[in-house]
C-alpha cells in the first residue's frame, strides 16, 4: 500500500464520538417529552450524522416540515456539549505517533461541519499533519464525493495515488475510490448503513487502529 500518505475519517475511526451525539439526541427527546434512547441503538447511525440520528430518534427526513428546526436545535445541545465523553478509540494516538515517525503524512476528512471538527480535533488532542482538517462543508462537496479526499491530498501536497483513506462507513470507502486513492475499512467502527461492510470493495479491512501500520 502506499506510505506517503494517509487521510483519516473522525467519528467511528479516529473517535468514539457517540457519546456526545447520543447525549444531544436524548437532551432534545426530552424536551419533546419523548424518552430516551440506549446508546447502542444509536451508536450504528453516528457516521450518517444528524440526519442519520435525527430519523432514528424521531422518524424525521430533510422532506418534513420539521427537521430543519430539529436539525438546529440537535446541533445546539451538540456544540454546547462537544467533547464531553468522546475519545480516541484504543490504539489510535500511538498509531498516529508511528506513522508520523515513519515520515507519513496524515490528515483527517469528516462529513461533519468545520466549525464541529476542528474544536473537536482540538479538543482530542489531534494535531494532523499540515493542519489537514477538511469539513464537510470545507469542499464544495460532502462524501461521498471525492472532492474532500482530494482537496486533503492537496494539502498534503500528495497525489491521490500515493495516499491511503480508512473510514468506517460505505461512502467513505465511495469516497477514496472515487478520489483514486486505496480504501481502508476500519472494521471497529460504526459501521452504519444497509450493507456489511464485506460488500464495500475497499482494499482492506483493520479490525483495530494498529493493523494500519502492519499494511503499511
Amino acid at each position: 500500500m502506499p506510505k506517503r500518505a494517509v487521510l483519516f475519517d473522525l467519528d467511528g475511526t479516529l473517535a468514539d464520538t457517540a457519546p456526545d451525539l447520543g447525549g444531544a439526541v436524548n437532551r432534545l427527546l426530552a424536551e419533546e417529552g419523548q424518552p430516551a434512547l440506549p446508546l447502542a441503538l444509536l451508536r450504528p447511525h453516528v457516521s450518517g450524522g444528524a440526519r442519520a440520528l435525527l430519523r432514528t430518534a424521531f422518524a424525521l427526513a430533510p422532506e418534513d416540515g420539521a427537521y430543519a428546526q430539529m436539525v438546529a436545535r440537535f446541533l445546539e445541545h451538540y456544540a454546547n456539549a462537544l467533547c464531553v465523553d468522546s475519545r480516541l478509540f484504543p490504539g489510535v494516538a500511538a498509531m498516529l505517533t508511528a506513522l508520523g515517525a515513519q515520515g507519513v503524512k496524515w490528515g483527517i476528512v469528516t462529513n461533519k461541519a468545520e466549525r464541529f471538527a476542528r474544536p473537536l480535533v482540538e479538543a482530542l488532542g489531534l494535531q494532523p499533519s499540515r493542519g489537514c482538517v477538511i469539513g464537510g462543508d470545507t469542499a464544495a462537496h460532502p462524501k461521498p464525493h471525492p472532492a474532500p479526499l482530494l482537496l486533503g491530498c492537496s494539502l498534503l501536497e500528495v497525489e491521490p495515488s500515493a495516499a491511503i483513506y480508512v473510514g468506517d462507513d460505505l461512502r467513505d470507502i465511495l469516497a477514496g475510490r472515487a478520489a483514486g486513492m486505496c480504501t481502508i475499512t476500519a472494521a471497529y467502527g460504526y459501521l452504519g448503513g444497509d450493507s456489511h461492510y464485506s460488500t464495500w470493495q475497499a482494499d482492506a479491512v483493520i479490525e483495530n487502529p494498529g493493523d494500519l501500520l502492519a499494511l503499511l
